[in-house]
């Protein structure tokens, strides 16, 4: 039997929806700091982070009350990466699981180790996947496109690289570094980089625009 593995960000479920459940847990430790609503915190960071980008979001806001520290600065960030948060599967990601419940489901995700870690605590992925692949708890240099987690999987299922079929969004990395040894590989378009165009090294095999198309 085929083995699936599912990158997790934007392919299971919108990043984005991650990102607004730290601002809201941030905009909630921040609010008796600066006396300002959380709400108002938290929608000030959505709208500074759809015109600037996430990169500089604390920073921005503490400057604009006025209270702009290195310190709390890291306090924000601490806040942000240690929140429990919200989260809900895409519907299709939903049914996909379903449909695919009897074939061996891994996840390989890259990021922040705790993070990606309350992330696959927060979706309704246990006991539906075989287990989540952290690759930074194995090093920062076995991130994708290094193809360390992936040979993991293959040892674990006792199969070649040519049973393994992996779905991810990122033409930047998610397909490079597995394609030459045989993986099957399917690009989702959506999320950041749906619209990014790539050379035939760094593209999927197959482009699918739902997960109900698999």
């Amino acid at each position: 039997m085929p083995v699936l593995v599912f990158d997790l960000d934007d392919t299971l479920y919108p990043e984005l929806s991650y990102v607004h459940s730290g601002f809201r847990a941030v905009a909630a430790f921040l609010s008796p700091l600066l006396d300002v609503p959380a709400e108002t915190l938290a929608a000030g960071m959505i709208a500074e982070e759809v015109t600037q980008g996430r990169g500089q979001v604390f920073d921005n806001v503490l400057r604009q009350h006025g209270r702009w520290s290195k310190t709390l600065v890291a306090a924000c960030l601490r806040a942000y990466r240690q929140h429990l948060p919200q989260l809900a599967l895409f519907p299709d990601a939903e049914r996909c699981l379903a449909r695919f419940a009897a074939w061996p489901l891994y996840i390989v995700t890259d990021g922040h180790k705790e993070v990606q870690a309350r992330k696959v605590a927060a979706l309704p992925l246990a006991g539906r996947v075989r287990h989540a692949y952290l690759t930074n708890r194995y090093g920062r240099h076995r991130a994708k496109p290094d193809p360390h987690v992936f040979e993991l999987i293959c040892r674990r299922e006792g199969v070649s690289a040519a049973e393994v079929i992996y779905v991810g969004d990122n033409v930047r990395k998610d397909f490079v570094g597995i394609k030459p040894l045989g993986f099957k590989t399917v690009r989702i378009l959506r999320g950041n980089y749906a619209h990014l165009e790539a050379d035939a090294a760094h593209e999927a095999d197959r482009s699918i625009h739902s997960l109900d198309e698999l």
